[in-house]
């Protein structure tokens, strides 16, 4: 999402890096760049005009201009600014100390609420029992539609089907459901609306009062830019929000939202939803989030996919391979393949690493599929092919391709890349991983 405005912000600060003193002439020339590349990212300009006169505060000092290295500093000024206008640690959700901790999701229609809160549910899983109730009595086959998603989230599911348009006797039913299967957690999926109206508030506002939640989350859609800071504000105003979920943060709108509702609201951005998959819900981290748009990667996030996708007996496995001096063949590769596919899409993977921005790719340079094409490929190869790829030979390579649905010209590019993981590996120990060329393994 955050594409446009990190390559602006690189160029900004790369001039900055080649000089060895700053003026303040310097300083406001590239905070004047700064407040136009957020402006054209959709911040809200009232936004923009304060996060930039404190970064201009700061970085205007004179122990920044007789820095050894002023233009870095005046980068980690920036940095921390946009880090703590996001909100610099995560806000762990509010759990009441006499269950059911009950969370009201609000938001306006479109916004991906019914599937934010099967994806929360699911999320909350691994240390509560989370139930997720249909009160968008409005919606056509709105009911239906949470019932399907919580069924393939695999977490309880409480709507009546009956017609009734009461959302005060469906909670009430809910809590009597909850009490009796040792619910402790109530996740309630509430009407949307092409625009905010009385008529819900005024119905949100009667299921507050019913049950007070500990946690009111408005669901906005990223892509929607300042409209949904707006949105944002006029929910606050009416109900209380403890928080906001971002949907969408993986496209490619310009971001600015997540940017500026903190700042609007004065309420934490605590979830971001960053797929489709009804795993794709993440906490939100200011810290790594300006990381990331500052180009400097997010590889503490990226550790954290890499294990909830290695699994410790492969991972173990592929480190006897190391010590033992083992040569590294095809069906270790395609382990490793299939851990990576794991962890999302591979463009997704590549941006986390810092520095990625400079290695002059783009999107025709990282196919999406590379890794599911390659799986297919060394799949189609027969046990003592992957055990001993030096006998694959013209013919074989033709039969391979044919069975994978790909060509011979890929079944050599994946030779190619075995051959050089295998180096990677045979001097892993000695390198610590130096050599490794992203561009000829993710790239066409």
């Amino acid at each position: 999402m955050f594409e446009a405005l990190r390559d602006r912000l690189d160029s900004i600060f790369s001039k900055l890096k080649n000089k060895g003193k700053l003026s303040e002439a310097d300083v406001d020339l590239s905070l004047r760049e700064v407040r136009k590349a957020l402006l054209e990212a959709d911040v809200d300009y009232k936004v923009v005009k304060n996060l930039t006169e404190s970064i201009r505060a700061r970085a205007v000092g004179t122990a920044v201009l007789s820095s050894i290295t002023p233009g870095q500093q005046v980068i980690a000024i920036v940095y921390e600014e946009i880090s703590s206008l996001m909100g610099d640690d995560p806000v762990p959700l509010k759990i009441s100390p006499r269950p059911p901790t009950v969370i009201l999701m609000v938001g306006l229609q479109g916004s991906g609420k019914t599937t934010t809160t099967v994806k929360l549910a699911r999320k909350l899983q691994s240390g509560h029992k989370p139930l997720v109730v249909a009160c968008d009595l409005k919606r056509p086959a709105a009911i239906e539609q949470l019932k399907v998603l919580a069924q393939q989230a695999k977490v309880p599911f409480y709507g009546v089907q009956d017609g009734t348009t009461d959302v005060i006797s469906v909670i009430k039913g809910a809590m009597e459901y909850a009490s009796s299967h040792l619910i402790d957690m109530i996740i309630i999926d509430t009407a949307g609306r092409l625009h905010i109206d009385e008529e819900l508030m005024d119905e949100l506002a009667s299921i507050h009062g019913f049950v007070p939640p500990s946690e009111t989350l408005l669901v906005v859609d990223a892509m929607t830019g300042q409209e949904a800071v707006k949105v944002a504000g006029t929910f606050h105003e009416k109900v209380a929000l403890t928080g906001t979920i971002l949907t969408k943060l993986d496209g490619d709108a310009r971001g600015g939202c997540a940017l500026a509702i903190r700042s609007v609201t004065g309420v934490p951005v605590k979830f971001a939803g960053v797929g489709e998959g009804i795993d794709a819900l993440e906490p939100f981290d200011g810290k790594r989030m300006a990381g990331r748009i500052m180009g400097m990667g997010d590889v503490a996030g990226l550790f954290e996919k890499v294990q909830q996708a290695v699994n410790e007996n492969e991972a173990e496995k592929m480190m006897d391979v190391i010590k033992s001096g083992r040569n590294f063949n095809l069906e270790d590769l395609l382990t490793q393949f299939q851990q990576i596919s794991k962890m999302g899409p591979i463009g997704k993977l590549l941006e986390m690493l810092p520095g990625f921005n400079k290695l002059n790719l783009n999107n025709k340079d990282i196919d999406p599929n590379v890794i599911k094409h390659n799986c297919a490929i060394i799949q189609s190869m027969t046990p003592s092919e992957r055990r001993n790829p030096a006998i694959i030979k013209g013919s074989r390579r033709r039969r391979i391709a044919l069975g994978s649905g790909t060509t011979v010209q890929k079944v050599n590019q994946l030779l190619a890349q075995y051959e050089q993981m295998k180096k990677v590996y045979k001097h892993f120990g000695k390198t610590g991983g130096h050599g490794l060329n992203l561009k000829n393994l993710f790239g066409r």
